[in-house]
């Protein structure tokens, strides 16, 4: 990845390229499909989150949930919404990137990111339209404007709670390798797939392979 100038320009005109009525159709359909289950999710999910926000704050002193800036579809900035499974004031601490066995992760955020448990209040991002269940990783701000033009390709989409990354290896790949399967995946997305995406998300989060820790 290296600074390109001219990206917000380039970005802009792929965006504004028509769109056919079989893709309008896909993505409203893939909105629905959103909304409809990401208020499932939430449901199920409530109990489990009020216990871990619990233990969170038995845990370690700190705020419960943790916002921190990403870019989403087109570049816009948003704040992504997680459970904090780091030390409060983690990112005056150490790196911005996380690593293996890292210091800052508390004993229950590292069961929280074993299990996912962690993303579960990405849930609030789908329902506003910040995120979609299915999609390319929402990466820092930061990181984004380092993204060479062909890179920004994945801003073309919603980033997703899930996606490819998540089904194939997780934390175990490269930033390479995970930005050529955002690609991929903006490039052959259906409702189809993602389908197939999120019933492979349900176990690769059981066997908790690939998750940081």
């Amino acid at each position: 990845m290296s600074p390109d100038h001219g990206l917000d320009q380039e970005l802009l005109n792929l965006s504004r390229r028509p769109t056919s009525p079989k893709t309008l159709l896909s993505l409203a359909l893939k909105r629905c499909l959103d909304l409809i289950f990401s208020l499932i999710f939430l449901a199920v999910a409530l109990p489990v989150l009020v216990l871990a926000s619990v233990a969170i704050k038995l845990d370690s002193p700190g705020t419960v949930s943790y916002r921190q800036w990403r870019s989403g579809r087109d570049g816009q900035p948003f704040q992504i919404l997680k459970l904090r499974t780091m030390v409060d004031g983690a990112d005056r601490l150490g790196p911005a990137l996380t690593q293996s066995a890292d210091p800052r992760i508390t004993p229950i955020g590292s069961a929280l990111r074993r299990w996912s448990i962690d993303e579960m209040p990405q849930l609030l991002n789908v329902l506003v339209g910040h995120m979609s269940l299915v999609g390319p990783r929402p990466e820092l701000v930061a990181i984004v404007g380092r993204y060479t033009t062909r890179e920004r390709g994945v801003l073309l989409a919603r980033p997703g709670i899930t996606g490819t990354t998540q089904v194939n290896g997780r934390d175990d790949l490269s930033i390479a390798d995970k930005l050529e399967m955002d690609l991929d995946y903006v490039a052959n997305r259906t409702t189809m797939l993602d389908l197939i995406i999120l019933i492979r998300t349900v176990r690769a989060v059981l066997s908790g392979r690939g998750a940081r820790r």
